[in-house]
């Protein structure tokens, strides 16, 4: 901001003018603010030098979004260096002219303006008197058909007739990004309503029109707020349209989320079972490796035992001490059989006991896979509909676009036979011109040959006469141009709005394409689903008979198990009748703990009955007591109002005493002397 005030000072100076002190301070002020601030500079009368400082300094991005140049009594070179510098500006979003008496130059400039400028957002302009001149308001009106950009355009008291409206409202039809147009206290009329009015039909971004103070009637100002409110609902709906559009995006880009972190996570889980199968399977093949050591440790000590028996058997006949030591040794050996029974016993049990939680956690696992197996196929269904809903939904944008080509069509239609009736209707205007100009000119040589023959005195008269009526000729050829160029721009304007029609037509066919592009895009988005959910269920059968050959080596492991369960049935056998002996052990203490109950229970009654007594006997006392209590408030109520009676009795005697006293002879003896 500091570097832009230098400039302007030293702009000021090259041109050999002082800089205003307002606009330095001005900009101080914007230096010292934080962000993009306000260029404030109403009310200031700015030099044509200012103007033109400034004009340089506005192109390209300025340090501020608003300019105010509000009653500054600018004039017409000083609005157009002005305006000049803000046509290739992108920061400034709002510009305030309001009350600086703008002519044709400055309406000239304003269409400039608008035709090249593409960020102001809003332009105000109240107390201007544009629609005085005529040609600088059409050029305006043109500038405003061709912007993109403005959407708040305030025009109240600029004396614009109904020639204005009807400028302003063929500028509305082509422009496409306003949406709030003030035209209060102006001289709109009847004739400006409608052309207002039929510009609405074309025109569906203008939210917000202001007619008030312009003679214009209430049907008219009434159709115009339903126009109006059908652009607010049509906007209403392409918003919404819009957002659910994103939306139907959003979730679907959300259920391909959730879709593959679910296809991830059950990939996770069928890894981390195949991990525990084989974990699983490694310390089964372990564990059986080791019993089968066992076994062989056990068949080897069994033959080695036997092979002893048989020394031993051989050797009886020898020796009786033999015998004694070997009966001692086949007891320890017995002994140590029977520990490792029971170790193995211990062993067989634990390994059931695995078995068991092995089945149960296959079992879960499998239905906890079905499960999921259920939700993908209710979510691949939810999918299917939602793709038919937009199937749907794009068959209907598809008609909506047929509609609009259809009314564009027609529209192009209507403008060319407009054409042809402009041509024939100046064509025929200048037939009836030049026939009447051939008139004239006969009328005019009849007159000129009677004045010859009857007046030859009177040549040098007549010779003025005649060189009048040529230049009154030339006149009349000169405004019969003119009408022409009229008539041939009238011709490019709606020439500009055929072409216009066709690129806005050309616009519709883009969007439809798009449209096309995006079905398309969203079938393949559905089909490249449709090929993961077959996958999913492909994976899912996969799963399906890795389940069932688990399963059957379930039942191979719960064969093996039975027929451990039938060695052991003998041994829960014995197991049960201790557990009956203990049973019969804990009934006759169950027995004797429900005699201590009914104890209790009958003590817990004589409680209750005790308390209810004593309960009674309370109630019966508070009575007796506020009984009591009712009986000292009455007689504390008695006793107050006897000492109120005996109050009230000694004053009376008090004032008898008092009354006896004054009149006594005695107080009259006491008086006298």
């Amino acid at each position: 901001m500091e570097e832009f005030r230098r400039a302007y000072a030293r702009l000021c100076a090259a041109g050999g003018a002082a800089p205003q002190e307002a606009v330095l301070r001005r900009l101080r002020e914007l230096g010292e603010a934080p962000g993009r601030g306000r260029l404030d500079l109403a009310a200031q009368s700015l030099s044509l030098e200012t103007c033109g400082a400034l004009g340089r300094l506005l192109p390209g991005a300025a340090p501020f979004a608003e300019v105010a140049l509000g009653d500054c009594g600018l004039s017409e070179e000083g609005v157009k260096l002005l305006l000049h510098g803000l046509c290739s500006n992108t920061t400034v979003k709002s510009l305030d002219l309001k009350g600086n008496n703008l002519r044709t130059m400055g309406a000239e400039a304003l269409g400039k303006l608008l035709r090249q400028n593409k960020s102001i957002r809003s332009l105000i302009l109240e107390w201007n008197s544009l629609g005085v001149w005529e040609e600088g308001f059409s050029f305006f009106c043109q500038g405003l058909g061709a912007n993109n950009s403005l959407q708040r355009l305030d025009l109240r008291n600029n004396q614009i007739n109904h020639h204005g409206a009807g400028e302003l409202a063929m500028a509305l039809k082509r422009n496409a990004s306003l949406q709030e147009l003030d035209l209060r206290w102006n001289n709109i009329g009847l004739l400006g309503g409608r052309a207002l009015l039929n510009c609405l039909h074309s025109n569906k971004a203008l939210k917000r029109l202001e007619l008030a103070g312009n003679n214009v009637p209430s049907d008219i100002l009434k159709a115009v707020e339903q126009a109006l409110d059908h652009n607010q609902d049509r906007q209403t709906i392409l918003s919404e349209t819009q957002n659910r559009a994103c939306m139907l995006s959003k979730e679907i880009l959300n259920l391909k989320d959730e879709k593959t972190k679910q296809f991830l996570d059950l990939m996770d889980t069928i890894d981390k079972q195949r991990e525990e199968i084989a974990r699983s399977g490694r310390i089964s093949a372990g564990r059986v490796s080791q019993l089968q050591e066992a076994l062989k440790e056990q068949h080897s000590i069994m033959n080695s035992v036997k092979a002893k028996l048989q020394m031993t058997e051989a050797a009886l006949a020898l020796s009786e001490q033999k015998v004694h030591n070997l009966g001692e040794l086949l007891s320890a050996m017995k002994q140590e059989q029977a520990n490792m029974v029971e170790r193995h016993f211990a062993e067989l049990q634990q390994q059931k006991q695995e078995g068991a939680d092995r089945e149960g956690k296959l079992f879960r696992d499998l239905s906890a896979c079905s499960e999921k197996n259920l939700l993908l196929r209710n979510q691949v269904d939810e999918l299917e509909k939602k793709c038919k809903v937009q199937q749907d939904q794009l068959f209907q944008l598809k008609q909506d676009l047929t509609n609009t080509t259809a009314e564009l069509k027609l529209r192009a239609v209507q403008a060319e036979e407009r054409l042809e009736m402009e041509k024939r209707r100046l064509k025929q205007s200048l037939e009836d011109m030049e026939s009447l100009r051939l008139k004239e000119v006969d009328h005019m040589t009849q007159h000129m040959e009677a004045s010859e023959r009857s007046l030859q005195d009177r040549v040098q008269r007549l010779e003025a006469i005649r060189i009048a009526l040529e230049e009154e000729l030339s006149q009349v050829k000169a405004a019969a141009l003119t009408e022409r160029g009229h008539a041939e721009e009238e011709l490019i304007k709606v020439r500009n709005q055929a072409r216009l029609d066709e690129q806005r037509l050309e616009h519709l066919q883009e969007k439809l394409r798009l449209m096309t592009e995006s079905r398309d895009e969203a079938q393949n988005c559905c089909l490249k689903q449709k090929q993961m959910v077959s996958e999913a269920q492909a994976k899912a059968s996969q799963l399906s008979l890795h389940a069932d050959g688990l399963r059957r080596r379930i039942e191979e492991l719960q064969q093996d198990l039975n027929s451990k369960e039938q060695e052991k049935v003998t041994e829960v056998n014995k197991v049960k009748v201790e557990l009956q002996e203990q049973i019969g052990h804990l009934q006759a203490e169950r027995t004797a703990q429900e005699g201590l109950r009914e104890k209790i229970a009958a003590l817990e009654r004589q409680l209750k009955v005790l308390s209810s007594n004593h309960r009674e006997a309370l109630l019966d006392k508070e009575g007796e007591i506020s009984v009591l209590l009712e009986k000292l408030r009455m007689k504390e109520t008695d006793i107050s109002r006897m000492r109120e009676e005996e109050a009230q009795r000694a004053n009376l005697l008090q004032n008898a005493i008092m009354a006896y006293v004054q009149g006594s002879p005695l107080r009259t003896h006491s008086s006298r002397k």
